[in-house]
């Protein structure tokens, strides 16, 4: 089933309309800027973000001005957060493209994603809506936060499935969260509306990183990273914790603080990753995820009448959740 198709069929129009906006939010005539925007322009993405927010916007009422330059300011947002997370993790690459630390320097990396953070300010200040703005301005220091507690938990010697989950809140659920719900502020929903909105967001948020950390416990060149990724920036995630707290074993233990303490190595990632596949950690990992599909499909069936936009917004939980990449 093409679920993106599904996905996008009732805002076509828009999305080539935010596509276009977007575009040149990031264009400039200066040399090395024009460049490295450019540079960023060219990784496109699916739009899984925007689309969510144009969709809840239709949902709630049309997509308006409003909506795309909300839309532009968050995605602009999150491509800032991107560039400065790769300068901070050292990253050579981001979906599969040189990232633009590698192909510049740290110095450009951090002045070009300042400089896409500012024009992040400036769309969603074209809104004209106070509570837009200070819902964005709340999801940058709420990824920030994110970014910081990720760095302290790689020091924190307790593995736990609790902090897993406050971490991916603060990151990737919190901006589904804020599409979601900005989408619905966009349209003029009700402060309940906003808040059913935001929830379903963050469940799709969750069930979205749970699939992406699965990943990194297979191969696959389609995928963009290899296996044990996670691992060897001192990242562990749910498969491996549950592994580690419901079938103790001190070998297994001491191999996961040495992950933590960035003394780990390849032969003994893949120790863990088998250990993690052995005793169901993927299984489990999955269960989770179709735990928060239901949670998702029963906002769905309380608060979407629009057929096409029930059958989009089901095919994007199905998406997220089954997607290879």
């Amino acid at each position: 089933m093409d679920y993106l198709q599904l996905i996008k069929q009732p805002i076509e129009h828009d999305l080539l309309d935010f596509i276009e906006l977007f575009n040149s939010a990031l264009t400039h005539d200066d040399g090395l800027l024009s460049q490295a925007l450019s540079h960023i322009r060219q990784r496109g993405g699916k739009r899984m973000r925007p689309m969510l927010i144009l969709l809840m916007a239709k949902n709630y009422g049309l997509v308006s001005s409003v909506t795309q330059h909300a839309a532009v300011g968050l995605e602009l947002l999150h491509t800032a957060s991107l560039v400065h997370d790769d300068v901070v993790d050292e990253s050579a690459e981001r979906r599969g493209q040189a990232s633009v630390n590698a192909t510049y320097d740290n110095k450009v990396a951090v002045l070009v994603g300042d400089y896409i953070l500012s024009t992040a300010l400036l769309h969603v200040s074209k809104t004209g809506n106070q509570r837009i703005v200070e819902y964005l301005a709340e999801l940058g220091r709420t990824l920030a936060a994110g970014e910081i507690l990720q760095l302290t938990n790689i020091q924190n010697q307790e593995i736990s499935e609790e902090v897993y989950y406050q971490i991916i809140k603060n990151k990737t659920a919190a901006l589904f969260e804020a599409c979601a719900a900005i989408g619905a502020l966009s349209a003029g929903a009700s402060d309940d509306d906003v808040r059913r909105a935001g929830e379903f967001g963050q469940h799709l948020g969750i069930m979205f990183q749970i699939r992406d950390d699965i990943f990194d416990y297979f191969d696959s060149k389609e995928i963009g990273k290899p296996t044990g990724n996670d691992m060897a920036e001192g990242k562990l995630t749910l498969p491996v914790i549950y592994a580690l707290n419901n079938h103790h074993m001190d070998s297994m233990m001491t191999l996961a603080r040495k992950v933590k303490s960035g003394g780990v190595n390849a032969d003994e990632i893949a120790v863990l990753v088998e250990f993690a596949k052995q005793v169901g950690g993927i299984e489990y990992a999955e269960q989770r995820m179709q735990d928060f599909r239901q949670l998702c499909l029963s906002y769905i069936d309380g608060n979407v009448k629009n057929d096409e936009i029930r059958k989009a917004l089901t095919a994007y939980v199905d998406f997220v959740i089954e997607r290879t990449k």
